[in-house]
């Protein structure tokens, strides 16, 4: 499962095609995959963008419109967004739409993380810095 950005340009749409049609000519599962599709600046989404967008449906498990938020370039994240923000309505259709893909993909419910190999303890037999300096 993968989560893939672009913004709400031409050129950005663009390079998420790109992107798609080489993840899919190298079998790459695109039915797991979800897109946001980020605004850089407030206004409606340009027409290409629309089109590419309705081009997804079918093709990735989601394409979700992430709106532009002003109170994020102000504001950072420190602050929490306003209720009734689009971005905030985003987001969560985007963690929805992430968690039900990865459901899709894993099964339900998700089976746990793997855990990684402990690290081999030093050898008393291995160099370390002291007798590394002290053979000089």
């Amino acid at each position: 499962m993968s989560v893939l950005t672009c913004a709400a340009t031409g050129p950005g749409v663009q390079a998420l095609q790109t992107l798609l049609h080489v993840a899919l000519a190298e079998g790459l599962p695109l039915h797991h995959t979800v897109v946001a599709v980020t605004a850089p600046g407030p206004g409606r989404t340009p027409a290409p963008v629309r089109a590419a967008l309705t081009m997804l449906d079918g093709r990735v498990a989601a394409a979700i419109e992430v709106p532009h938020e002003p109170h994020i370039r102000s504001h950072g994240l420190a602050d929490p967004l306003p209720d009734r923000s689009g971005a905030r309505t985003a987001a969560r259709r985007l963690a929805r739409a992430v968690l039900q893909a990865a459901h899709q993909a894993a099964g339900d419910p998700l089976p746990h993380p793997p855990v990684p190999a402990p690290t081999a303890a030093a050898s008393p037999t291995s160099p370390t810095s002291s007798t590394i300096g002290a053979a000089r």
